[in-house]
């Protein structure tokens, strides 16, 4: 994962798109991303989404319809956007969303398997759902 770099400057734009619900963001070497906000939502740096450490990732399911509630600035680093499905404790450093950006086609592709894989859903939120009955595991 991204860490702070001091090589990476602040963007010199941010934009937040509702209607389509994507965030662009330009940087002073002209690079300019388009990101989702599913795939910022399930990206983000947060603990309850990246565990705490190696092998501890909770997949994020459900969130193809998650909004950009609100977007705040974290010093001169980062920004912290509340998703409208409440998540609100990722802060995305100017070098994250950078890495995020020039890395969007492969995360997304890497996302998509690992959804696949564990036959969730982008439009089901199976994070929150109940157990199922009659297993502990949730496998039918």
């Amino acid at each position: 994962m991204a860490g702070l770099n001091a090589h990476t400057l602040a963007p010199s734009e941010i934009k937040l798109h509702q209607k389509s619900r994507q965030l662009e963001v330009s940087f002073p070497d002209g690079k300019t991303f388009t990101l989702s906000y599913e795939f910022l939502r399930v990206n983000s740096p947060s603990a309850e989404v990246r565990g705490h450490g190696p092998g501890q990732e909770v997949l994020q399911t459900g969130k193809r319809n998650v909004d950009i509630t609100k977007l705040d600035p974290v010093g001169n680093y980062a920004v912290l956007p509340t998703f409208s499905d409440g998540h609100d404790t990722g802060i995305f450093s100017w070098d994250l969303l950078y890495h995020l950006g020039a890395h969007q086609d492969e995360l997304w592709q890497d996302y998509l398997a690992r959804l696949e894989a564990a036959g969730a859903s982008r439009d089901i939120d199976s994070t929150t759902l109940p157990p199922k009955a009659g297993g502990s595991c949730g496998h039918h």
